[in-house]
C-alpha cells in the first residue's frame, strides 16, 4: 500500500486504497458502511474511543447495531470483515490510511465564549493533533462533521504546526443525510459536495475523493467548490430546511384560530413550483442532532461578523420551534381542565422522527419536561428507543434546567414494550413520533380502556381524525380547527 502519497512531487490524483473514519456515530457508521459496499477494493476502518459503541458495531446480532437505519444492518452484514472494520485502535488506522474522515461530535458549547450557540470544536482539535502525532506519510483529511466556516484553516494550522514532515490536504465533504432514510440518501444522494483548496495539490486531493464517489454516483451529482463555500453550504442547507418547518408551524397556530386547515394550506402553497411541497408538514416541532445546533452556530457566526439583523432572523427559526413545543404541551394541560397532576399522559413515540432510534432534541423530551412541571405521569412507548435512553434523556433535560430532583421526577416516567399497555387507563394520548404502526392500533379497544373524555393530541397529524371522533375520542391535531 502506498502510505506516502508524496503530494510535494505529484500533481495527479492519489490512488486511495485505505480509508479511516474517526467517529462511529450516526454519520460515520452508515457513511463508511455504504462506501465499503460500493468500493470493495478499498479498506474502510471506522474507529472510535467509545469501546462499547465499537463492540456494538462488531456484534454478532445485527439487530443490536448502535444506529438503527432501514437497510443498514444488511450492508454491515455484507461488508464487515471483508473490507469494513470497526476498531478502537485509532493510531494504527491513521497510519494505514491515505484518506482520513473526521466524523466526531460537534455539540453546541455549554461553557465559556459562545456558550449556547457556538460549535464546540474540542473533539475536532483532538483529532487533528492525534493525526499529526502518529502520521507516517502525507494524508488527505476530510471534514465530515458539520463545522463552522473556516474550520479547515484551523485544522491545517494545527496539523502543520504539529508535523512539518508531511503534507496534509484538507477537504470539506459535508453529509446531507436525513435520519430514517440515511442509507438511501447515501446510495442515491441529491448531490455530493466536496470543497478543497484551489492549488494544484488541493485539486489533486479533491479529485481523489471524487474518484471514490464515482464508483456509484453520477459525475453530474458531484459538486466541487472552494472549501469555505462547502462548509457554509451545510449550515445553510439545514437552516433553510428548519426555516420551512418553523414557517408552516407558525401558520398552524393561525389556522387553529381561524378554522383553516394547515394541511390544506401546505398543499396549496406547495403546488407553487417556486416553493415546492417538501418540509411543509406541520408538527409539534423539529428535532434531531443538526437543525438547532447548526442554526445556533450560524447565529453565532453572524454575531461574530457583526451581522446582528441576520443573526436575529435565523434565531427566530429556533424561537418558533420552542414556541410550538411549549404550545402543544400547554394545550394538553388546558384541555385536561388546567391540570395534569397525577394524570396518565401516554406518549406514542420518543424518537425525533420515525425510522430512527435517535432522540437528540426530540420534541417528546421538551413536551414531557413541560408536563412534568405540572406533575403529570408520563407513560412512553417507542418501537426503537430503549427505556434507558428515555430515562437518560429526561435526566439530562432536568440537569440542564437545574430546577428539579431527578430522583423525584423519575418516579413519574414509565416506559413500555407494548403500546396497549402504555395507553391503558390513560387520560390522554400524545402522538410525538410519526411511526406507521400507530395508524393501525386497535383504537376502539384503546378508547374503551381510557378515562373519559378520552383525549388524543396528534402532534404529527398522522391519525384518521374522522374515524377517531366517531369512536368517541376528543382529538386535537396541530393546525386543525378545534385544537
Amino acid at each position: 500500500m502506498n502510505r506516502d502519497m508524496n503530494f510535494k512531487n505529484q500533481a495527479k490524483q492519489p490512488v486511495i486504497s485505505s480509508i479511516c473514519c474517526i467517529g462511529a456515530g450516526y454519520v460515520g457508521g452508515p457513511t463508511m458502511a455504504v462506501m465499503a459496499k460500493k468500493c470493495p477494493h478499498i479498506k474502510v476502518t471506522v474507529v472510535d474511543t467509545n469501546s462499547k459503541r465499537i463492540d456494538e458495531w462488531n456484534s454478532d446480532d445485527f439487530d443490536k447495531l448502535p444506529v438503527y437505519e432501514p437497510g443498514l444492518k444488511e450492508i454491515v452484514c455484507e461488508t464487515r470483515g471483508r473490507n469494513l472494520f470497526f476498531s478502537t485502535d485509532i493510531d494504527s488506522a491513521i497510519c494505514n490510511a491515505e484518506m482520513i474522515f473526521i466524523s466526531v461530535n460537534t455539540p453546541t458549547k455549554d461553557y465559556g465564549l459562545g456558550r449556547g450557540m457556538a460549535a464546540d470544536l474540542k473533539y475536532i482539535e483532538l483529532c487533528a493533533r492525534r493525526i499529526a502525532q502518529v502520521s507516517n506519510g502525507d494524508k488527505i483529511i476530510v471534514e465530515k462533521s458539520t463545522l463552522p466556516v473556516r474550520t479547515a484553516e484551523s485544522l491545517k494550522t494545527i496539523l502543520e504546526s504539529e508535523d512539518a514532515r508531511h503534507t496534509f490536504k484538507i477537504l470539506s465533504n459535508p453529509e446531507f443525510l436525513a435520519e430514517g432514510t440515511a442509507v438511501n440518501d447515501l446510495l442515491e444522494p441529491d448531490r455530493v459536495l466536496i470543497g478543497g483548496e484551489q492549488d494544484e495539490q488541493g485539486q489533486a486531493a479533491v479529485n481523489a475523493l471524487v474518484g471514490i464517489y464515482l464508483n456509484w454516483i453520477p459525475s453530474e451529482k458531484i459538486i466541487t467548490t472552494r472549501i469555505w463555500s462547502s462548509e457554509l453550504s451545510k449550515l445553510t442547507a439545514n437552516a433553510f430546511l428548519a426555516q420551512r418547518i418553523s414557517s408552516v408551524n407558525a401558520i398552524s397556530a393561525l389556522c387553529e384560530k381561524t378554522g383553516a386547515d394547515v394541511d390544506e394550506v401546505a398543499k396549496a402553497i406547495g403546488m407553487d413550483s417556486r416553493i415546492g411541497h417538501k418540509f411543509l408538514k406541520s408538527s409539534v416541532g423539529f428535532g434531531g442532532s443538526c437543525f438547532q445546533k447548526d442554526i445556533l452556530n450560524l447565529v453565532y457566526l453572524c454575531r461574530h461578523f457583526n451581522l446582528p439583523e441576520v443573526a436575529d432572523y435565523w434565531e427566530s427559526v429556533i424561537k418558533i420551534n420552542d414556541y410550538q413545543r411549549k404550545r402543544f404541551a400547554k394545550q394538553i394541560i388546558e384541555d385536561l381542565f388546567n391540570t395534569v397532576s397525577g394524570k396518565k399522559i401516554a406518549f406514542l413515540g420518543w424518537a425525533f422522527k420515525k425510522d430512527t432510534n435517535d432522540t437528540r432534541e426530540s420534541a417528546a423530551i421538551y413536551v414531557a419536561y413541560e408536563l412534568l412541571q405540572d406533575r403529570a405521569e408520563i407513560h412512553v412507548y417507542d418501537p426503537k428507543v430503549s427505556a434507558q435512553q428515555i430515562i437518560g434523556d429526561m435526566k439530562n433535560m432536568l440537569q440542564q434546567n437545574g430546577n428539579q430532583s431527578f430522583d423525584e421526577i423519575s418516579q413519574l416516567i414509565h416506559v413500555y414494550n407494548d403500546p396497549c399497555e402504555a395507553l391503558d387507563k390513560a387520560h390522554a394520548i400524545a402522538v410525538l413520533t410519526e411511526w406507521d404502526e400507530f395508524k393501525t392500533l386497535d383504537w376502539e379497544k384503546i378508547y374503551r380502556s381510557m378515562y373519559k373524555p378520552a383525549f388524543i393530541f396528534d402532534g404529527r397529524n398522522i391519525l384518521d381524525a374522522t374515524m377517531l371522533r366517531k369512536t368517541g375520542f376528543v382529538i386535537k391535531a396541530v393546525g386543525k380547527q378545534g385544537i
